[in-house]
């Protein structure tokens, strides 16, 4: 007996849900990450205030990045298909103004430093701690929001082999 496969949800839900994930990964990253910048040596209520404002953000740039990369992606039947190349331009968008906002931040206006822990890529300078969090939260969030890897197109229908649930009248 063939069964639809569960529905994607549609690109409100899967936005919404997109953005609470965010929220949540984000916050958990920019905790993790404390030691690697010299903020780690202040004072709990300055660090506090640091993951928070850091972490809304991280969600305005989520947020962000997922619309332009819808709007450019042109991919009406987003969740349901196209989700690899959103999911592209959503890494691309993130990290890409990642990259550019650690490099005017701790180069160029000093808004913060990186302590000797935070391995950063030559050239540049950028932390590494940064731009992973840009690869690695919004796929895990994306991946979370609709329900499959962002990579793998929305499959057709499952094969199962259980009984169909029963009629109510009793008939099969």
């Amino acid at each position: 007996m063939n069964y639809s496969a569960p529905s994607v949800p549609e690109w409100p839900i899967a936005l919404r849900r997109y953005l609470m994930i965010s929220f949540i990964l984000h916050l958990v990253w920019e905790v993790a990450q404390l030691p690697l910048y010299t903020i780690w040596s202040e004072p709990v209520a300055r660090q506090a205030f640091a993951v928070i404002h850091c972490t809304v953000g991280d969600l305005m740039i989520a947020g962000l990045s997922l619309l332009v990369a819808l709007a450019l992606g042109n991919e009406p039947s987003w969740p349901n298909s196209g989700s690899r190349a959103i999911w592209q331009l959503l890494l691309v968008f993130g990290a890409g103004y990642t990259v550019y906002s650690e490099w005017l931040n701790v180069n160029v206006r000093g808004s913060w430093s990186y302590s000797p822990l935070m391995p950063t890529l030559p050239v540049i300078g950028t932390g590494l701690s940064p731009l992973l969090q840009w690869l690695v939260v919004p796929t895990l969030a994306i991946m979370m929001a609709i329900g499959r890897l962002p990579w793998c197109q929305m499959g057709g229908a499952v094969t199962s082999n259980a009984a169909p649930p029963e009629n109510r009248n009793g008939s099969t």
